[in-house]
């Protein structure tokens, strides 16, 4: 292209023309720094899962930040319970703050994992939220305790592979 070529270049067509593309995509160096971010503040349940189903301590300590009519329908089994109002004054007395915590509420659409995160990391913990939180727990089949005893669901094939132990993630 020269300096008097006006004609716009292959990203900047597709980039109008197409939504998706209309802001272009951050360089290649911009994303692995935004991703690498993510995954120290994010985890997955399959991944929680599967560090709590190995032998041994899994390193961290998974807390629920719902209300105690939450947690009765269903929680992570060895959850702690602490909902986000009562982090500031009760975190220090159930949280040992060498334990990186991983946190999580109802699910995708309730930012209440991040509400306790924010509020944990304020107190001088390391934390993490769980994404999905309880619904995906729940619904990739994941056994769960309730105030009736233990409850698992079939797993939903949207959300997890039915013939294998791992998504391939």
């Amino acid at each position: 292209m020269t300096a008097t070529d006006t004609s716009p270049t292959p990203a900047t067509t597709t980039a109008t023309a197409n939504p998706v593309l209309r802001v272009a995509p951050a360089s290649p160096a911009a994303a692995a720094a935004y991703f690498g971010a993510s995954l120290a503040f994010h985890a997955d349940v399959s991944d929680v899962a599967a560090a709590l189903a190995a032998d041994g301590d899994p390193g961290f300590v998974v807390l629920d930040s719902r209300s105690t009519e939450s947690w009765d329908q269903g929680h992570v089994p060895g959850a702690v319970h602490l909902p986000t109002a009562l982090i500031p004054e009760q975190a220090e007395q159930l949280l040992d703050k060498s334990v990186p915590v991983v946190t999580y509420c109802w699910g995708p659409g309730c930012n209440g994992a991040t509400r306790a995160a924010l509020a944990l990391a304020q107190l001088g913990f390391q934390v993490k939220e769980m994404l999905g939180g309880f619904e995906y727990w729940a619904r990739e089949g994941f056994a769960y305790e309730t105030w009736e005893g233990p409850a698992r669901k079939d797993a939903d094939p949207l959300t997890a592979p039915i013939d294998a132990d791992d998504c391939g993630c």
